[in-house]
This record gives structure tokens, C-alpha cells and sequence, in this order.
């Protein structure tokens, strides 16, 4: 009989995993929410404006590798302590030096990288604590830490313009330094760690044909969230001529359903399964994301087609990760390191192509015609192997596929 969520695992190191990834992911999306303030003092262009923005998401994905073999190494509590020393000091100098070029603006960037790196850290230190029949909702919790986007979005803008943008670094270590402490005293290792991997293995996982596709998968929908994130602040601005703070909270309203909704994901992926779960979301994006790129008359027109699309891309991000702990439950270290890689890079990929299409094409319409097309695809590519995983892998495991 299947014990109840609520009994199982170990609670406070499910909440701290949540919190140290909320925090993270308010920092890591921090240039979005202020690029317009910095565009204007910076002198930047369209395209320099979609690289700023993108540059922490691709140096989060690139080292969510490295924090998923520091997972394995030296375990994921301590792994998760060196990310946020790393991030607390990039901002620390940020503040007290300031941002005057493009180039220092990037090379900020890729400190907050370590910030999205978090997502490799969080999510197996609390996977390790629960069963299969429990991954979804457990790691939909720990993963809703998405939501620290939405913080970025409602409050840097106008803080920015109470205290100028650089304050809003040394600002933003307070909330930082407070959760470092409360991850330090509450957040518990695993009894029921892996033994750490050599690298030939990680490597031998990439032979593995499922771990292209789940690479893929969650390339689309969490690509398209944070990429999403990291870009509508600018995009209500250039196209309906919203103010910094205004757009900042538009940008916060679709964020926060994109999170809100990740643990539904999870929970009703254990319901009634990953696969069907996602071919209904990845559907619902690649529609939407059509019209979007259409362009509405009206900002509220534009919130109402992006909040749903949102929302399709936060649950399908929880559904992805029901399916992940049971294909790959002794890799799941590396294996959140590879797919969250692959989901920085595609939400880099949408943010810096967003800039360039404006830049060149004078529109963003190619850009989403683009990423709706790549949610088509992902619907193809679940099509072709849900009868295979439902047959082989999803035979051996007490969780619904």
C-alpha cells in the first residue's frame, strides 16, 4: 500500500531545497527584470539587450553539469553551499564596483549562472528522501522554486527606480544570506545516496538514447519558460511602451503561473502519467505560442494568450521530471545536470533569438514561430517513444509513465 506524501521523506530539507532554489532563481533572472533601466544607461542594442539577458541562463545550463558532478562528489548539501558563496560574492562585487560596460554586465551574468546552476543541486537532494509513487509531487515542490522569477520581475524594477539599478544587487543579498543560513542548519543529505560516479559513467549515460530525449523535452518546456522570463519585461516594453515597473509586473503575473502550476504538473503526471501529461501541454504551448507571435492589439490581449502559455510550460516542466527518477533513479544526479543543462540552453536559445529577430526582422514573430514549432516537435518526438518506455523501463517501476 502507498504511504502518503506527508509521512515519508524528510520535510525540512524538502522546504530548504525549495527555498535555496527560489532564491536562486530570483537572482539568476535578475538582469530580465532590469534590462530596460540598464539598456538605457548602458547604451546597449536590441540584440546586446537579448545576449545580457541570455548570458545567465546559458551560464546556468552549462554549469548545471558541474554542479551535478559536485552533487555526486561531494554530496548535494555541500554542493549547493559552494553555489551560493559563489553568487553572494558576483553580486557583492557588482554592487560595491557597479556595472559601466555590456562586457561587465556579461561577465556578471555568468557569476548569476551559478544561481540557475542551483536547479542541479535542489532537485536530488530532495528526490533522495522520497519513493517512486512520490517524485512528482516532491520534486514539483522542491522544483516550484521557479517562482523566485516572479520576485525579480514584481520588485527590481521599481526598486530600481527608488535606489538606482546597481543598489538592487546589495539589496537583493539580504534575502540571499538569510536562506544560506537557513539551508546550512535544516538541509540533510540522504541516507540513500549513490556512490559517486566516475566520469567515464556520466559519460555512458550519454549513449543512453532516452537521455537525449529527456534533454530535449525539458529543452522545450523549461526553455521556453525561463527564456519567456528573462525576456517579457523588455518585450512589454518595446511593444506596448510599458514603463519598467509596469512591465515588470506583467512579466511577474505570467511567471508566477508558470510556477504555480509546476507541482500540478508533478501531481498529475502521478495521476495519470508523465507521457500523456506532456503530449496535452506541449500541444496547448505550440498553439499558443503561434498566436503570440502574431502580436496582440493590447498588453491585456498579449497577458491573456502568455499566461497560458506559461502555464502549459510550468506543468509539462513537472511532468518531465515525474518521468526522469524513473528511468534514471541511480543517475538522477547526473541526469538533472544533463536535462537541466539542456533546458538553460533552450531557454538561452529563446532569449537571445528574440533580441536578434527584433534587431534584423524588426519583429519577434520568427523567434516564437520557432519555439512553437520545437513544442511540435517534442509532441512527435513523445509520440514516437511512449509505447518503448511504457514496455520496457515503465514496467518496472510502481509510478505511472
Amino acid at each position: 500500500m502507498k504511504s502518503s506524501f506527508w509521512q515519508v521523506g524528510h520535510k525540512p530539507t524538502l522546504f530548504s531545497s525549495f527555498l535555496y532554489f527560489d532564491l536562486s532563481f530570483m537572482v539568476w533572472v535578475l538582469l530580465g527584470p532590469l534590462a530596460v533601466q540598464m539598456a538605457t544607461d548602458l547604451q546597449l542594442s536590441a540584440s546586446q539587450k537579448g545576449l545580457m539577458v541570455a548570458t545567465p541562463v546559458l551560464a546556468g545550463a552549462l554549469l548545471r553539469i558541474v554542479m551535478g558532478v559536485l552533487v555526486d562528489q561531494i554530496k548535494p548539501k555541500m554542493a549547493g553551499l559552494v553555489g551560493q558563496v559563489i553568487v553572494i560574492l558576483s553580486l557583492l562585487l557588482a554592487w560595491l564596483h557597479g556595472i559601466h560596460t555590456f562586457q561587465q554586465a556579461l561577465l556578471l551574468g555568468l557569476g548569476l549562472g551559478f544561481a540557475g546552476a542551483a536547479f542541479a543541486v535542489a532537485l536530488p537532494l530532495a528526490s533522495r528522501w522520497y519513493p517512486p509513487e512520490h517524485q512528482g509531487t516532491a520534486l514539483g515542490i522542491a522544483g516550484a522554486g521557479n517562482s523566485g522569477t516572479v520576485f525579480a520581475a514584481l520588485f527590481a524594477p521599481g526598486l530600481a527606480v527608488a535606489y538606482g539599478w546597481n543598489n538592487v544587487f546589495g539589496l537583493a543579498l539580504i534575502p540571499l544570506v538569510i536562506v544560506f543560513v537557513i539551508y546550512s542548519m535544516f538541509a540533510k543529505d540522504s541516507p540513500d545516496a549513490p556512490p559517486a560516479k566516475s566520469l567515464s559513467q556520466y559519460l555512458a549515460i550519454l549513449k543512453d538514447k532516452d537521455a537525449w530525449w529527456f534533454m530535449f523535452f525539458y529543452s522545450v518546456t523549461f526553455g521556453g519558460f525561463v527564456g519567456l522570463a528573462s525576456s517579457l519585461t523588455i518585450y512589454f516594453n518595446d511593444l506596448y511602451n510599458l514603463g519598467p515597473v509596469a512591465a515588470g509586473y506583467c512579466t511577474a503575473a505570467a511567471v508566477f503561473m508558470g510556477s504555480l502550476v509546476r507541482p500540478l504538473g508533478g501531481t498529475i503526471a502521478d495521476r495519470i502519467g508523465g507521457v500523456r501529461t506532456l503530449l496535452v501541454m506541449y500541444a496547448a504551448a505550440a498553439v499558443l505560442l503561434l498566436i503570440m507571435s502574431f502580436g496582440q492589439p493590447t498588453y491585456q490581449w498579449a497577458l491573456a494568450i502568455i499566461l497560458p502559455v506559461m502555464a502549459a510550460l510550468g506543468m509539462g516542466n513537472g511532468a518531465v521530471f515525474q518521468l526522469v527518477p524513473q528511468r534514471f533513479r541511480k543517475e538522477i544526479g547526473v541526469m538533472t545536470g544533463l536535462v537541466g543543462m539542456a533546458g538553460g540552453i533552450g531557454g538561452f536559445y529563446l532569449a537571445a533569438s528574440l533580441g536578434y529577430f527584433k534587431q534584423n526582422f524588426g519583429s519577434y514573430q520568427i523567434g516564437l514561430i520557432i519555439f512553437s514549432a520545437l513544442a511540435v516537435l517534442a509532441m512527435l518526438g513523445l509520440t514516437g517513444v511512449k509505447t518503448r518506455w511504457r514496455t520496457t523501463w515503465g514496467t518496472t517501476t510502481s509510478a505511472k509513465v
